[in-house]
């Protein structure tokens, strides 16, 4: 016979797709657990069946109200409760941070039980970089909105993840494409599952191919991340300098139009130094 759960909150990733990929220890957790917090108690009861985990289930999504919070929470000092997604890590793009949070500052244990999770898996297809990435989970539907919060990213030098519906794949395509231009990209679907998919090329090329073709299952669209930009020309470098030395010690000025104009500090101050004389 198990043991029982060490009381708390146990965070359990579960497979994205295939059901081949729950691990050993998240099995094991699930069927030791007093209660397990589902999103959909319909798609979790599958996975503990396949689990054989027989723990009452209670569902924790997005319309959870603050008084259920409140349930919960008292049962940790005295039970072992799981929360787990209907796929993946929870609180990746899924409810659960505010749980985790309030878990904490009650005092309660929190466990993780690592896992599948559908932003690294895309960056492991996608062939991209991955020393630095940023998941940007779902854009906003309202094309408003979606622009804005892509442009709050257009700068930022690093890979980009993002989850999408594939009914709404083509026209985020269009949108990062209006917005970061021609950058290397890739769409992944049906991660893990018999007809998985990588589509990689421009953002160009990729608004082209799903313009009015929206591909079935969960999308993870993954986007390079932009070019290094050219360095500024002495003339350039100068130029921004004599302005900013109008109110600034040569110090701060070239602090401030080195990282405007992405020139090494070093080359600036001594500029800066040249021009104040």
């Amino acid at each position: 016979m198990e043991q029982r759960l060490a009381c708390g909150l146990h965070v359990v990733a579960t497979p994205i797709g295939n059901l081949g990929d729950l691990s050993a220890r998240a099995a094991e957790t699930l069927r030791r657990a007093d209660l397990v917090l589902a999103e959909d108690k319909r798609v979790s009861a599958k996975l503990l069946a396949r689990a054989g985990a027989k723990a009452p289930m209670a569902t924790y999504n997005d319309h959870s109200s603050e008084a259920e919070r409140e349930r919960i929470l008292a049962r940790l000092a005295h039970e072992a409760v799981a929360l787990v997604s209907d796929a993946g890590t929870p609180l990746i793009s899924d409810p659960g941070y505010k749980l985790v949070r309030a878990a904490r500052a009650a005092g309660h244990a929190v466990h993780v039980v690592p896992g599948p999770c559908a932003a690294i898996a895309a960056l492991t297809l996608a062939g991209l970089p991955t020393d630095r990435f940023l998941f940007a989970g779902f854009l906003p539907s309202r094309a408003k909105a979606r622009s804005e919060a892509i442009d709050e990213l257009a700068a930022v030098r690093a890979t980009l993840v993002f989850y999408e519906s594939g009914a709404r794949v083509g026209e985020t395509l269009e949108a990062l494409r209006d917005a970061l231009r021609n950058r290397e990209a890739a769409v992944a679907r049906e991660i893990t599952k018999l007809h998985e998919e990588c589509v990689t090329g421009t953002l160009g090329e990729l608004a082209e191919r799903y313009r009015g073709a929206a591909p079935k299952g969960e999308i993870v669209i993954v986007v390079g991340p932009p070019a290094p930009a050219a360095e500024a020309s002495d003339a350039e470098l100068d130029a921004a300098l004599d302005s900013a030395l109008e109110r600034l010690s040569p110090s701060r000025a070239a602090g401030e139009v080195a990282a405007r104009l992405n020139v090494p500090r070093k080359r600036a101050y001594a500029r800066a130094l040249e021009r104040s004389r």
